[in-house]
């Protein structure tokens, strides 16, 4: 399964819900490098070349970190979140699952307006190593900048700013927008609106229940 959808949008907040509920192993494509970047290997290192210079990661090195995820899964359920991001990306992942004989059966979109995600991302901190995220609003932690569960420091990503979102988001409908017609030909796309992640949950619940159960 995968989930789509803007920057801000609220994916990570969906994805740890759906594991902790189904069962599924939640893989962010955004963690998984954050977290070679961070222990040094040799995937992590040329990010952190391309990211210093102010570049995009390359397909094929972001590909091959979530190849190496997939393979080493102990089960088969998986949602992936932030992956891919391209039509490259996505005909990557079609010839990945197509060796291994898997098949995608679901891509969930979340639409929430613009404005809500620009005053949400404002609010973010993340627990990086597990991908916990909270908000200062409607998700905050239980002390202020500590992660519930490790007692660990929260980051306020640097990108989490007015103007980054707008580059973001500007990039997001000129290379991420393509997927949702890209996967509704194929039939697995269904879309879920809304202004908060609580108020989209019940509909991505109920539609997981009834796809899944």
């Amino acid at each position: 399964m995968l989930i789509l959808g803007a920057p801000g949008a609220g994916k990570g907040t969906q994805s740890t819900r759906i594991r902790e509920h189904f069962g599924v192993t939640a893989i962010s494509s955004g963690d998984v490098l954050r977290r070679n970047i961070a222990q040094g290997t040799d995937a992590g290192m040329l990010a952190q070349r391309a990211v210093s210079r102010g570049e995009l990661v390359s397909d094929e090195l972001v590909v091959e970190l979530i190849r190496s995820e997939l393979v080493t899964l102990p089960q088969s359920n998986w949602l992936l979140d932030g992956f891919p991001r391209n039509i490259a990306q996505a005909q990557a992942l079609d010839a990945m699952l197509a060796s291994t004989n898997q098949s995608l059966n679901a891509v969930v979109n979340l639409v929430v307006p613009e404005d809500v995600i620009l005053h949400r991302i404002v609010e973010r901190y993340v627990h990086v190593p597990s991908g916990r995220v909270y908000n200062l609003t409607y998700n905050p932690p239980k002390v202020s900048g500590i992660d519930d569960v490790t007692g660990e420091p929260l980051e306020h990503r640097p990108d989490d700013n007015p103007e980054s979102f707008r580059r973001r988001l500007q990039q997001y409908h000129e290379v991420t927008e393509p997927l949702l017609d890209y996967y509704r030909r194929t039939g697995v796309l269904t879309s879920f609106a809304g202004t908060t992640s609580d108020v989209i949950y019940p509909m991505l619940h109920a539609y997981m229940d009834a796809r899944f159960d």
